[in-house]
């Protein structure tokens, strides 16, 4: 019993680790992208831009939504 409960909590608390790291990465790389754009490199703004949505996507909505708060709702 207590197994499957720490092996439950576990994979809750990685799933949040996941979702935590995702979504700090892609603050920093839309963050990033302002300064890009701000200095001029147009190219690398947008591409960083797309990758901060693409990581705030997954990490808010695919693991947070999906995965972690699935579980509870």
């Amino acid at each position: 019993m207590q197994s499957e409960l720490f092996a439950e909590l576990f994979s809750v608390l990685l799933y949040v680790l996941i979702a935590a790291v995702l979504t700090v990465g892609g603050l920093a790389a839309e963050y990033a992208s302002l300064q890009y754009f701000g200095a001029g490199d147009s190219m690398a703004a947008l591409w960083l831009a797309g990758a901060g949505l693409v990581m705030l996507y997954a990490g808010l909505y695919g693991v947070g939504y999906g995965k972690v708060l699935s579980r509870f709702v």
